[in-house]
């Protein structure tokens, strides 16, 4: 089956949720723009659950923090490879991640790339 997904899970606090929104809406488009078919920005709202591993927990998240869990669908693997060669080149993506301007810790983000096992 074709498709290729990279997937991340992001622990944030939450003071830095709605700089982190606008940082993901411009580079969803730029994303969009050099190929991707889709981008997904996902804010945790129903974490805690019994018996189960939580985001949170999974992720290392503190007491004033959620999660972010966001994919990018490509068309293939090359495909994501090309792309995100692309977006990495943008001056736009160089700009929105300057030194210091990380609304969250990149070393604590969780980051993928998957193969499209079953798509309904």
């Amino acid at each position: 089956m074709k498709g290729y997904v990279d997937g991340f899970v992001i622990p944030i606090s939450e003071g830095n949720v709605e700089r982190y929104r606008e940082i993901a809406e411009k580079s969803g488009e730029i994303w969009k723009e050099h190929g991707a078919l889709e981008y997904y920005e996902c804010l945790g709202d129903d974490l805690d659950h019994e018996k189960m591993t939580s985001f949170k927990k999974m992720s290392g998240a503190s007491e004033d923090e959620t999660v972010i869990f966001a994919w990018i669908v490509y068309g293939s693997k090359e495909e994501r490879d090309r792309v995100n060669a692309a977006v990495m080149a943008d001056r736009r993506i160089k700009d929105l991640m300057k030194a210091g301007n990380e609304p969250f810790d990149y070393r604590r983000m969780a980051y993928g790339g998957f193969r499209t096992l079953v798509r309904a």
